[in-house]
């Protein structure tokens, strides 16, 4: 028989010395990653350092720190994976345009290849003008072939 256990979690209570300051701790921890966790923000994982995060952020929202001041110290100690929504830079760039690039790039390279190829084979065909001429070319080199070859026997 099974027994039905409950995972029991710490509950968190913190005294908010005003309603905004409130908001700011949960729009906060919902904004920042835990570290240990994949895909969860502080606010929804239940992990030791997300609590220590959790407190943490309620101790800098108390000395009355800015929003900015802390995500700041939070990227400083964790790095950028702690933002759910990473900072604009060069490398964030590359990241979300590189891809595309890359097979925009590949794209290109493959119509310049089909478009020599294509012009390549227009070349080694003859248009029915160049064919008459080689025709002519060949009759008269086979009619001064058999002729040499008649005035050789003679």
């Amino acid at each position: 028989m099974m027994a039905n256990t409950a995972k029991a979690s710490p509950v968190e209570t913190f005294e908010f010395i005003d309603e905004v300051t409130k908001i700011r701790f949960q729009a906060l921890s919902k904004e920042l990653r835990c570290p240990k966790c994949q895909n969860q923000n502080l606010a929804d994982s239940n992990s030791a350092i997300a609590i220590d995060l959790r407190r943490e952020l309620y101790e800098l929202l108390q000395q009355g720190k800015a929003d900015i001041e802390i995500v700041n110290f939070m990227v400083s100690r964790y790095g950028e994976f702690v933002l759910y929504r990473p900072r604009v830079s060069g490398i964030t760039y590359i990241l979300w345009f590189g891809p595309a690039l890359l097979i925009l790039t590949g794209i290109i390279v493959v119509i310049v290849i089909v478009r020599k190829k294509s012009v390549v084979n227009e070349n080694l065909t003859l248009n029915t003008q160049q064919q008459k001429k080689l025709q002519q070319l060949l009759q008269a080199h086979q009619v001064d072939a058999s002729q040499k070859s008649n005035t050789e026997k003679k």
